[in-house]
């Protein structure tokens, strides 16, 4: 079981669909103190996967980080958008990108040779006055 496990299975049994936490809850919940960054810089609250093991908690439980007020320490864990589901109650509805769904798609496509030099113009005669 991980360090944050606690939060995910606290935030999991929540019937709302806002949880409203200061920092001293969530250290509460999860037995230990959080990382100064969590103390420190805001961006640390993102909900980036990424970003860190506690974020993939949240998310995981189908919440997205809120209102987080560094002064105050505290936040607002939102429910993610949840859609009825056939014969179920409520399933969560998967994250939404909002990139095109082709961004990307060449990536790996274009080769540039070794030679070529491309801060050369393309057109040695482009911006030449006539």
């Amino acid at each position: 079981m991980g360090k944050y496990e606690p939060l995910k299975d606290f935030l999991s049994k929540q019937t709302t669909d806002e949880v409203r936490m200061s920092f001293a809850q969530i250290e509460q919940i999860i037995g230990a103190k959080l990382p100064p960054k969590a103390q420190r810089h805001r961006a640390w609250w993102s909900n980036s996967a990424s970003n860190s093991v506690l974020t993939k908690a949240w998310l995981e439980a189908g919440f997205r980080s809120e209102q987080v007020d560094m002064a105050a320490r505290k936040l607002v864990f939102r429910r993610a958008a949840r859609v009825r589901g056939p014969g179920t109650a409520t399933q969560s509805r998967p994250a939404i990108s909002r990139r095109h769904p082709l961004f990307g798609a060449l990536k790996g496509l274009v080769r540039v040779p070794p030679e070529t030099d491309l801060t050369e113009p393309a057109d040695p005669e482009w911006g030449k006055h006539a």
